[in-house]
This record gives structure tokens, C-alpha cells and sequence, in this order.
């Protein structure tokens, strides 16, 4: 089992998503820095993605800043330098673009979006 949440969506390259997924996950704390990072093999058998795919994700990753390689120990999680609450906003962008698609086709203004936001707020 994958130590954070990874939901695979249609249309959306598979690297791309699995990076988003572990930069939210250590933003957020659900990896934490210096926890072991799965392997590619291991991401690959558990996500049922190529073992290519998993590769280019992990390096994405790591010249991100979000992992490093230690000897001995493979990848561990990092929480970069300078993380801020711009990046965990810019993890909602996915949803704010749909949420507008979805509110353009309904014929929805903004403020009736941000009515609606409010509204759900818990």
C-alpha cells in the first residue's frame, strides 16, 4: 500500500498526476520528510503503471526538490525549501478549472460560484 492517496484520472498524463499527488501529500504532511519514498518498481506494481512512467515521475520529484536519494536507504521524502501557501493553493488549480467549466456551462457569474463555495463551506 502506497503510504499516500493517488486517484488515477482519464485524460491526464499518469506522471504529471503522480506528481501532483505526492507534492499535496508532503505540502499537506501526509509524507512526511525523511520518510522512505516507495520505489519505481514498487509505484509501478502498485499503481499498475508502466515502471517507465513511475521513473519519470520520481525524477520530476526529485528535481523538485521533493525527494532525495540516500545511500543505502533509496529515495526519502523532502519538504522543500520555501514551501508555502502558494503552493498548496496552486494544488487546487485542477479543481478551480473544472469548477469554472462547470459553472460556464450551467451559465453560472462568479459570484454565484462563490455563493455556492460559501455555501459548502463546512
Amino acid at each position: 500500500m502506497l503510504p499516500f492517496r493517488f486517484q488515477l484520472l482519464d485524460g491526464l498524463p499518469v506522471s504529471d498526476q503522480l506528481v501532483k499527488a505526492v507534492q499535496r501529500a508532503v505540502l499537506t504532511g501526509e509524507l512526511v520528510a525523511g520518510e522512505k519514498f516507495p520505489s519505481v518498481r514498487v509505484l509501478a506494481q502498485e499503481l499498475k503503471i508502466s515502471p517507465t512512467t513511475a521513473h519519470k515521475a520520481v525524477l520530476e520529484l526529485r528535481d523538485a526538490g521533493f525527494l532525495a536519494s540516500r545511500p543505502g536507504a533509496g529515495m526519502v521524502v523532502v519538504k522543500p525549501a520555501g514551501s508555502s501557501r502558494d503552493q498548496l493553493l496552486s494544488q487546487l488549480d485542477p479543481a478551480c478549472r473544472d469548477l469554472i467549466r462547470q459553472a460556464s456551462l450551467l451559465g453560472l457569474s462568479a459570484d454565484e460560484i462563490l455563493e455556492a463555495l460559501r455555501r459548502n463551506l463546512p
